[in-house]
């Protein structure tokens, strides 16, 4: 059936415009794919410097001491495990993509919720961009990374830190409008500034909320290191990627094994880490 309107041309709008981002910002993201590619590699060189079993008891101990023997057990075990399929290395460059989209995502995402909690015109604007952010496909994201940093990693973190980020501004604004009404009255009582206010009892009391958003955070960037194999980010992605391909049945439920114990582990960690400061312990 024919519209009685013609056809907006959106695809081209949206072509032409990401034509005109990639020659005139071309130094700019060469800069950010350099930089990003350093970090990615940087973590992954340090990571891998560690002796395997040495990671483990040291990847324990934080776990025990921000969350509880169970989950340090849990950890040691489920490396264990990883190691012994001979997924080590892929596991690395997993975790060495996830940390960085997780905390590109968590200083852009804090200080822009933070902003929008203290302004209801920046709130309007930036409600819908996450919903936007957080409805479109994630393979969407893939398309115009790869215009404006090639094959590689850094198309999978840019396209990870955006797919990943909404849940820290949405609980960041939330967290902080959620501070009791009596508590914002106090402080204004005894004169204490906006900046004060803020840094020393809405941030302190929203903490547990903002670590619910990062935690969340951490584990829509998991979520997202088979989509970004297709662009060549490598890791445990690379290899659910590659037995999907080749139907290896058994070495992609080895890989989604081993990503569904990291993604344990840093769940585990980080939400007891908000419940324990919930908890004033």
């Amino acid at each position: 059936m024919e519209s009685l309107m013609p056809k907006l041309p959106i695809a081209d709008w949206v072509d032409r415009f990401v034509d005109w981002l990639t020659i005139t910002f071309e130094a700019a993201f060469d800069g950010i794919t350099v930089g990003l590619e350093s970090v990615v590699e940087g973590l992954v060189t340090g990571l891998g410097f560690i002796p395997s079993y040495l990671f483990m008891i040291l990847l324990g101990l934080l776990a025990w001491k921000l969350s509880s023997k169970g989950i340090a057990l849990f950890t040691i075990i489920g490396l264990l495990l990883i190691n012994n399929l001979g997924y080590w290395e892929p596991m690395l460059e997993t975790l060495a993509l996830v940390l960085t989209a997780v905390f590109l995502s968590v200083i852009i995402g804090v200080p822009i919720g933070i902003w929008a909690s203290q302004s209801k015109r920046v709130k309007q604007i930036v409600t819908p961009i996450l919903d936007i952010m957080q409805t479109m496909p994630a393979f969407v994201y893939l398309i115009p990374a790869i215009f404006f940093f090639n094959i590689g990693v850094v198309p999978g973190v840019v396209a990870s830190v955006i797919f990943s980020m909404p849940p820290t501004i949405r609980l960041t604004i939330l967290g902080i409008q959620q501070v009791p009404a009596d508590i914002i009255e106090a402080t204004e009582a005894f004169g204490s500034t906006t900046s004060q206010r803020l840094l020393k009892v809405q941030l302190p009391l929203a903490m547990p909320t903002i670590m619910a958003g990062i935690n969340q955070s951490i584990m829509l960037g998991l979520s997202m290191v088979v989509i970004a194999s297709m662009v060549g980010a490598p890791g445990l992605g690379a290899d659910v990627y590659r037995a999907v391909t080749q139907i290896q049945i058994g070495k992609g439920f080895e890989a989604g094994l081993a990503i569904v114990v990291i993604a344990i582990i840093l769940d585990r960690i980080t939400q007891n880490i908000g419940i324990k400061k919930q908890g004033g312990n």
